[in-house]
């Protein structure tokens, strides 16, 4: 489906009460913009990658790497017809064929071919292993292996435009369409000039170990990004956008693909402004048109002018407990889960401002894995009801009863974020009188992996740790999440049963099946609690004066999902 000729119905912004003319502009070029707010971390290009999923790649890079599918605003997949199609094949042996768009070239003149599906399943299917401390571990950095690991082959002649991708026999995966996807199908030509190789197929197809060894380690590293100077050579654009500069004063820059076949977006410069910008100043300074960030999260961020909703994301807010330290045993962080106050935080801090009876945002998130507004949550979310929160003599016992004695948690998130420092000191206020001391170890810098590397006892942020827009209604990251191997398994929880039942679920079309997997799931995710849901994320949506074609996107795609329609009149 093109994205000229979607209708949803969703919030469409076309302020009336002017404030200024929002554009933003770089140093270099002043001409005129649009700036764009949306807190993602910027560490990764590569969005199918540990670090690019944790720092919210796919919400910045959505309209700058297509794919076969991206994630709407109300978190559902939606194909995407410019970079190509994709179908099932009727038969036993779960197929799916994918012809890239005959027109498809990157920025910088290399067509896309399927080369760039045999990279995305190779890196993210598990199948490359070297030897590690604890046995077998991947050489790709993957943030996930759904789906990609069900895939026996990907049948592609280098250079062509057509792959057929089938599944290993017995398997069948439902969310097929959120495999090689906007933001994490990469350039596979650059992988290999970077390596030395004609092409990454053949390449990877013998199996050769240096060389895919060197292939990795361009996968994990070779498309990280900081402020400064970018080689863009390693950045090709197969989108409408393309990138131009990134820099700390000037932010991300966004310029129109000349080589784009689609539609030509109707803004040629977009400014993103990712998380550690002084959003507040910017809004002062007229220098935002789109605002997409948690709510409460930004002091002083004055937004008047701006049609502005605070809308349930379909990420969730949540704490990642660490899976050893001082919440090795499961006594200590049952007890830790029992003096975390969730009713009073989603009350304060997670309830969205227009009243919700049902579905996302009706009451502190009761489930692990399953959305709010699905049919199924009423139903497997029973578990929760020994956690609601603040029973200080329950916590008191439990704690007793595991012999751990006035236990400090240190909980770490990614600063400034002014509604995360208030969770943290009401679940410190809540604990005290439990004996545990709750440390606020948010640090602007914080990532993370800070978690696994022992210097923070839990993580609150949204699946898999991400800072800023998450979640889609399929919630596969959710899943990954809490998967043992996964990269955006954080907290390092392993359970062969949840395992196990998350692998059954990924092919189950039985809805009774399917809800007796689910309660068993959130039934033994409550009872190890390797996280501690809170409520579905609250994200402040807004758009500037003169802004027209923004439709909020409350998901991981984040509002940016269709920048390359946003137009601002002035």
């Amino acid at each position: 489906m093109r994205r000229s000729t979607i209708r949803l119905i969703a919030t469409v912004a076309t302020a009336a009460v002017a404030t200024g003319v929002v554009a933003g502009c770089s140093s270099k070029n002043q001409v005129p913009s649009i700036g764009y707010a949306v807190d993602a971390t910027i560490a990764s290009y590569n969005g199918g990658s540990t670090l690019g999923a944790t720092s919210g790649a796919t919400a910045v890079f959505g309209r700058v790497l297509t794919g076969f599918f991206y994630t709407g605003p109300d978190g559902q997949q939606v194909a995407d017809t410019d970079a190509g199609t994709a179908k099932e094949v009727p038969g036993e042996t779960q197929t799916v064929q994918y012809r890239l768009n005959p027109d498809g070239v990157y920025s910088d003149g290399v067509s896309t071919s399927c080369d760039d599906l045999v990279l995305a399943w190779s890196a993210r299917s598990g199948r490359f292993t070297r030897p590690g401390d604890n046995g077998q571990v991947p050489l790709f950095d993957a943030a996930s292996t759904a789906g990609y690991e069900d895939i026996e082959r990907v049948d592609c002649q280098p250079g062509s435009k057509d792959a057929t991708v089938v599944f290993r026999p017995g398997k069948h995966y439902l969310p097929w369409r959120t495999l090689f996807t906007a933001g994490e199908l990469m350039p596979a030509h650059v992988v290999a000039q970077a390596v030395g190789v004609p092409n990454v197929v053949d390449a990877l197809r013998t199996g050769d170990g240096a060389v895919v060894g060197r292939i990795a380690d361009f996968w994990n590293a070779g498309w990280t990004m900081a402020p400064g100077a970018l080689d863009l050579a390693k950045f090709p654009s197969s989108g409408p956008y393309r990138i131009e500069s990134f820099g700390a004063q000037d932010g991300l820059v966004l310029v129109a693909n000349e080589k784009w076949w689609g539609a030509a977006p109707k803004t040629s410069r977009i400014v993103v402004w990712p998380r550690g910008t002084d959003y507040a100043a910017k809004a002062k300074e007229n220098a935002l048109g789109v605002v997409d960030v948690g709510a409460g999260s930004v002091a002083e961020l004055d937004l008047d002018g701006f049609d502005t909703r605070t809308v349930p994301g379909r990420g969730a807010e949540q704490l990642i407990l660490a899976s050893g330290g001082v919440f090795g045993p499961a006594e200590v962080r049952r007890a830790f889960a029992q003096c975390v106050p969730r009713q009073a935080l989603f009350d304060t801090l997670g309830k969205p401002a227009e009243p919700v009876e049902h579905g996302l945002g009706a009451g502190p998130l009761n489930t692990h894995v399953v959305q709010q507004d699905s049919l199924y949550y009423a139903a497997v979310a029973g578990a929760a009801d020994q956690y609601r929160g603040a029973d200080i003599p329950a916590a008191t016992a439990t704690l007793a009863s595991a012999g751990a004695a006035q236990p400090t948690v240190r909980i770490g998130y990614r600063t400034p974020d002014a509604r995360r420092a208030q969770t943290v000191a009401m679940i410190a206020e809540s604990c005290r009188g439990a004996g545990i001391t709750v440390v606020d170890a948010g640090a602007p810098d914080f990532t993370p992996r800070k978690l696994a590397e022992g210097a923070v006892d839990a993580v609150l942020a949204g699946p898999g740790g991400a800072p800023g827009p998450a979640g889609s209604t399929t919630n596969v990251a959710a899943f990954a999440a809490l998967r043992a191997g996964s990269g955006l398994d954080v907290g390092g929880f392993a359970n062969g049963r949840y395992d196990a039942i998350t692998d059954q679920l990924a092919g189950e079309a039985n809805s009774a099946v399917t809800l007796d997997l689910l309660t068993e799931a959130e039934n033994l995710l409550w009872a190890q609690l390797p996280s501690i849901p809170l409520f579905a994320t609250p994200r402040t949506i807004a758009f500037g004066n003169g802004m027209q074609n923004g439709i909020a996107g409350p998901t991981q795609a984040g509002t940016g999902w269709n920048m390359d329609r946003w137009v601002l009149q002035r």
